[in-house]
């Protein structure tokens, strides 16, 4: 009797730029035209409270696939590169022995916006196509067009001209030539990011849309930091009832989200036929302001419209919605335990395989995002805004390092319009909150922790200390560099985690307990 073949272990992570989480129409909105994302959550789990790393495009893509922070890979802000040390997802499982493909924008070789249109170590090169790539098909005429908004509504504009529908059609090609491998394959489109080209009819499928009323929108910014009182210019004097006026911005950016779910779409019917029990992630890596709280973009914030993303997992339960906080910091942990591979040591997340086929189950309590600053050409955009955050499903801690923190009480303030931080009810919980995060510096190696976090107006009696906690916290990359040594003894480190006075504590003491 032949022996039964082994089922393949098979993942697609479907990847848009500036999703908001409200832009997908499972998610509540159903003026939001989605239907393959929507079918896709049908299928599988939908995370109400996930949160991206850093609502930045480079750092939270840093996070996605390294599984470490951007404080930790070295991706704070845009254009500037992973460290030499630091290994990608496709490195970690390419080195064991699955193939790893990786289609449309990187933003992590600490090139302009659109790459230097090399292949990564780990990824297949034949199927490589950053966004440089793609500009240097077109001619000079061409690549003008491309970037021109207008150019959507110009007569014959095809969706064979767009990025999206060319990522599109080299997943399907890589989909048809290793159907019968295992596989890690990331589609990461530009789309619905500006110039947000589309074809009609998305092209005009939104025009004259305005959001309805919703309370962010009224938020007059007292009591928050100045940091949001200068990104808002003149926005906080608008009428407390106002909302965005309808523009050919919004028009075309939501026009272009429902055409990249029509790419994804695509994408989606190839897998249903060729591997439907693919493991299949689709998430973005931050959202938009879009006028809430005054604020347009993203930035050194962590309220939900710009940092709680869409996340749809399906190969698991189906139908379910998880409510527990989950994380981008999550993916790389899930992926490997997937494939049956042992977690690192250097990994920051935790695999969320126990929670996809069972989602009684949670894997956190409390997520964490942060800020360093935007881009390194940039001079806007509030330069250097150092921000971390901790975030439940019930609150909201942001420590604005330069700056104002606030805390929100989600339950009681879901729109995070009430900053509670100068609260004394507040206190014993924002203390809580302030040490899980402390913690979470320490644990991560956050490089720029250090006194000044934890000396906040509202932490009073808190003394600061030039030896902080006092402890060596050295990384343990062990299956890419060798043991790190110690600096005292030259020999290699027994503790990646000890006292920084550790051999004296011993020859005085006879002991070292923390």
């Amino acid at each position: 009797m032949e022996e039964k073949r082994k089922r393949k272990k098979q993942v697609i992570l479907f990847m848009t730029d500036t999703t908001r989480k409200d832009m997908v129409g499972c998610y509540g909105n159903r003026k939001m035209y989605t239907p393959n994302l929507d079918s896709l959550a049908e299928e599988g789990i939908r995370y109400e409270n996930a949160y991206t790393c850093q609502p930045v495009c480079g750092p939270a893509r840093s996070a996605i696939f390294t599984g470490t922070f951007p404080h930790s890979n070295g991706v704070v802000t845009n254009g500037v590169p992973f460290g030499a040390n630091v290994k990608t997802i496709g490195q970690r499982l390419t080195d064991s022995g699955i193939r790893c493909g990786y289609i449309g924008k990187w933003h992590l070789d600490g090139g302009d916006y659109f790459g230097l249109g090399k292949c990564p170590e780990g990824w297949e090169e034949k199927y490589w196509y950053d966004m440089r790539m793609y500009l240097e098909e077109l001619t000079k005429e061409e690549r003008i067009r491309s970037r021109q908004s207008d150019e959507a509504y110009r007569y014959g504009f095809s969706e064979e001209f767009t990025y999206a529908h060319r990522c599109s059609d080299r997943a399907v090609r890589f989909l048809e030539e290793f159907s019968e491998e295992d596989f890690f394959l990331t589609v990461s489109y530009d789309e619905p990011h500006g110039p947000s080209l589309c074809p009609a009819p998305y092209n005009k499928m939104y025009e004259g849309f305005r959001p309805e009323y919703s309370p962010e929108f009224g938020d007059d910014l007292k009591g928050k930091p100045l940091l949001q009182r200068l990104w808002a210019g003149d926005m906080p004097d608008a009428p407390e009832d106002d909302v965005p006026q309808a523009s050919e911005f919004l028009s075309l950016f939501l026009g272009c989200n429902s055409f990249v779910d029509h790419e994804i779409g695509r994408v989606l019917h190839r897998i249903r036929e060729k591997m439907p029990d693919a493991l299949v992630i689709f998430t973005s890596d931050h959202g938009d302001m879009l006028g809430a709280h005054r604020l347009s973009s993203k930035g050194a914030t962590a309220y939900k419209e710009a940092a709680n993303i869409p996340l749809i997992i399906k190969g698991g339960e189906k139908g379910k919605i998880v409510k527990a906080p989950a994380s981008h910091i999550d993916i790389v942990p899930t992926v490997m335990d997937y494939f049956g591979l042992p977690l690192p040591k250097l990994l920051e997340g935790k695999s969320m395989l126990p929670q996809i086929y069972d989602t009684a189950k949670t894997v956190n309590e409390v997520v964490f995002t942060e800020f360093t600053r935007y881009e390194i050409d940039h001079d806007g955009f509030g330069g250097l805004q150092p921000m971390r955050a901790v975030i439940s499903e019930k609150y909201k801690l942001v420590v604005h390092l330069l700056d104002k923190d606030e805390f929100y009480d989600l339950e009681a303030d879901p729109w995070e319009l009430d900053n509670r931080i100068d609260d004394e009810a507040y206190l014993d919980t924002i203390r809580e909150y302030h040490a899980l995060l402390i913690r979470h510096m320490n644990d991560t190696r956050d490089l720029y922790r250090g006194y000044q976090w934890s000396m906040r107006p509202w932490n009073k009696g808190f003394v600061p200390k030039w030896n902080n906690e006092g402890y060596t916290r050295q990384r343990e990359n062990e299956e890419y560099e060798p043991r790190q040594l110690d600096y005292d003894t030259g020999l290699p480190m027994e503790s990646a985690v000890r006292h920084k006075y550790l051999y004296e504590r011993e020859e005085n003491n006879g002991s070292d307990e923390e």
